[in-house]
């Protein structure tokens, strides 16, 4: 669920299912937590970052490179380490420290997406080194793979839809399971927000600050809760926006998000039939039986694409979903869809999915940084699904799965015609892993923090507002709303009343009042 902030494709929740990562071990909890003396880590608090000019492409020029080194295992960090990318844009007013950002996923990198997207943040810069990083198994921090796996969650999201082969379905899965441990080294036991959560603190050390201030979006309002309930006394100044669900279950999520995307793609549809270059004519209704035809008739029959991939009705899917969370992207799937349509040309669709090169081989990834031309094609899905199941504890076996497969495919259809079938293969992607943590279940609740503001926005697809209300009362009296009552995936780059609240609770402590809101098109309330 990563939050739109630059021009460039978002990457969000709903990544591309072909690839999707599925072995894992349960994410242990924190080590204050556990009995006996906690683990000397004494050399990762020492540390301080080395700052440098950024290497590759499109990298802007002030914008400064460096990493963070971190037990792969915090329950025993002899057993070796990861090296995590971090980028920042340094202060340009008096430095009050750091802030963190996070945008979202999971799976999302955060190096290019600053890069690419630092323009929103500028006005921070006037207080703050505005730091971001790449997360444990994502981007160039150890990313995970699932290799040839992809071969076999396409086969599993193929015949997902088909109840009367359930065991079928489950093979398939066991087998992209295989494939994903085989190419995704070491860390994938190790990934989830629980071990996220204590990279941020030996990334706030490091970065010379005595607390965390932070900005998550989407999935990062997750990680900033986890934070906030491991290490309550280092919370600083910590923004969520688009706040994610802490309790319910992953089937009821994948049922929000089929909705939520249901609903943005008819608002795209509308928007599209108005133009004459609509791919799909100017009849709202007859344009919408196109798109599921044309999802169905990909699936059959899926054309080639330059990644040497054939390109299938699921894939599309997924790239549709990227795109739905901004309207600023609207104009840009338009046209990809109409290259789609019109000459089969899929570079266009594949640019709201593709970020990074073709899937590995069979080399495992080391401790160091990976370059950036060597990330995995499929990292941003496979860490999505890695660290989804690493966060639920909910591990139904294959007799419930059989049993329920038929009830969950007319609920997950009835919810979204288009996105409910890739939504169900999302669902089934954890089936036979290790239990997941119970830790942000269970523990992540009635806080004592310095107070948090939660910035929810009622049109939002992915994360819908009742999340932003349910985690507040969870969280506790920390916890302040703002009610944001416009549109899109997150609001702090699509609103300016939200971005210039969040900014001066950021830079100045100014807490709005908690239930204060935003309007649609108003600067101010």
């Amino acid at each position: 669920m990563l939050a739109k902030l630059s021009k460039r494709p978002a990457i969000r929740r709903c990544a591309v299912t072909g690839a999707a990562s599925l072995t894992l071990l349960a994410a242990g909890l924190p080590a204050a937590a556990s009995h006996g003396p906690e683990p000397d880590l004494s050399r990762f608090y020492d540390q301080k970052v080395a700052w440098s000019k950024c290497k590759g492409e499109d990298m802007p020029k002030d914008l400064q490179c460096g990493k963070v080194t971190v037990p792969l295992d915090y329950a025993d960090p002899k057993a070796g380490t990861l090296d995590l990318a971090l980028a920042r844009y340094r202060a340009t007013g008096k430095k009050r420290g750091s802030v963190l950002l996070n945008f979202g996923g999971p799976g999302g990198a955060g190096v290019p997406e600053l890069a690419a997207g630092g323009d929103d943040f500028m006005g921070l810069t006037n207080g703050y080194d505005v730091v971001t990083f790449d997360p444990r198994g994502v981007g160039r921090s150890s990313p995970v793979s699932c290799g040839d796996g992809t071969d076999e969650v396409s086969s599993a999201a193929d015949e997902g839809a088909d109840i009367s082969h359930p065991q079928a379905v489950l093979e398939q899965v066991r087998k992209a399971a295989a494939q994903c441990a085989k190419h995704s080294g070491p860390v994938l036991p190790h990934i989830g927000t629980v071990n996220a959560s204590r990279d941020l603190d030996v990334m706030r050390q490091a970065l010379g600050d005595k607390k965390l201030n932070y900005l998550g979006f989407s999935y990062g309002t997750r990680l900033g809760a986890v934070y906030a309930a491991q290490f309550p006394k280092k919370v600083g100044r910590m923004v969520l926006d688009g706040v994610d669900t802490l309790t319910e279950p992953m089937s009821e999520q994948g049922v929000a998000g089929a909705e939520g995307q249901q609903t943005a793609l008819e608002d795209f549809i509308d928007w599209c039939a108005k133009d004459i270059a609509c791919p799909f004519g100017q009849d709202p209704r007859d344009a919408r039986d196109q798109v599921v035809n044309l999802i169905d008739s990909l699936d059959e029959d899926p054309v080639p694409s330059d990644f040497g991939e054939a390109f299938s009705g699921q894939d599309l899917v997924g790239a549709i979903g990227q795109a739905l969370y901004s309207k600023e992207l609207w104009p840009s799937l338009e046209r990809a869809l109409a290259q789609l349509v019109e000459d089969g040309d899929t570079r266009g669709i594949m640019g709201f999915t593709a970020g990074g090169a073709a899937p590995r081989g069979n080399e495992t990834p080391g401790a160091g940084l990976v370059d950036e031309n060597d990330v995995p094609l499929d990292n941003l899905p496979a860490a999505l699904m890695a660290i989804n199941c690493a966060d639920d504890p909910d591990r139904p076996g294959a007799d419930r799965i059989t049993e329920d497969l038929g009830r969950l495919r007319a609920e997950y259809e009835q919810a979204s015609p288009v996105f409910g079938r890739y939504r169900l293969t999302e669902l089934l992607m954890c089936y036979g892993r290790p239990k997941g943590t119970d830790f942000i279940r269970d523990k992540v609740r009635d806080l004592h923090t310095a107070k948090m503001l939660l910035v929810g926005t009622r049109g939002d697809p992915a994360t819908p507002y009742r999340w932003t209300v349910e985690t507040a009362k969870r969280l506790g009296s920390s916890a302040v709303v703002l009610d944001n009552r416009g549109e899109g995936h997150t609001g702090y780059a699509s609103s300016k009343c939200v971005h210039r609240k969040v900014d001066d609770f950021l830079l100045y402590g100014g807490l709005p009042p908690s239930g204060s809101s935003c309007g649609p098109d108003e600067d101010e309330d």
